[in-house]
């Protein structure tokens, strides 16, 4: 009987908190003249963003290269389509020596989810340096919101040679901080 007694007031102790909680009273407006806040969690791929990024550049005569370099950009998202312009700016050592490399780049692409879009890129780039040159690039890359304004991506370009006689591939790694 004591441990009959026992289990039943150890399940009344275990129960009151919820039957506590339970007896609170509900309070629910029944008409208001606010709309109710509605929360949107996607990331916002459309306006301006500018990025910092890494990069390694490989050409028969630049030899390796590797750098840093600087985008600023448009996006305008159309349902699941994205599309976009981008200037960026690169400082490139190794190789056949110091050099820049200056790049325009139209990109058009898919959003995946609504945090990671796949894109196709094409432009024109121009080597500022020793070896020189123009190419017309074509490639693509992907890019994944990390916060509401920061974005990682990386992409891939391959340079076909305009004036200079010398094709690229240039691979980088960045984040973008959009606003």
């Amino acid at each position: 009987m004591k441990l009959l007694r026992g289990l039943a007031i150890a399940a009344l102790i275990a129960a009151a908190p919820a039957a506590a909680h339970a007896a609170d009273p509900l309070a629910v407006a029944l008409s208001t003249e606010h709309a109710l806040p509605v929360t949107d969690t996607a990331f916002d791929w459309n306006g301006f963003y500018a990025g910092v990024y890494g990069v390694a550049q490989t050409s028969l005569a630049g030899g390796m290269q590797l750098g840093l370099g600087v985008d600023l950009g448009v996006n305008a998202r159309f349902e699941f389509v994205l599309v976009g312009a981008e200037v960026a700016i690169q400082g490139l050592g190794g190789g056949a020596g110091a050099s820049a490399y200056v790049q325009g780049l139209g990109r058009a692409g898919v959003v995946a989810t609504e945090d990671l879009i796949l894109y196709a890129a094409g432009g024109v780039g121009t080597d500022i340096g020793p070896v020189g040159g123009t190419d017309a690039l074509l490639g693509g890359g992907v890019e994944l919101a990390l916060t509401d304004a920061v974005s990682l991506r990386g992409q891939y370009l391959h340079g076909f040679a305009i004036t200079g006689g010398n094709p690229k591939n240039q691979v980088s790694v960045g984040a973008n901080f959009h606003f």
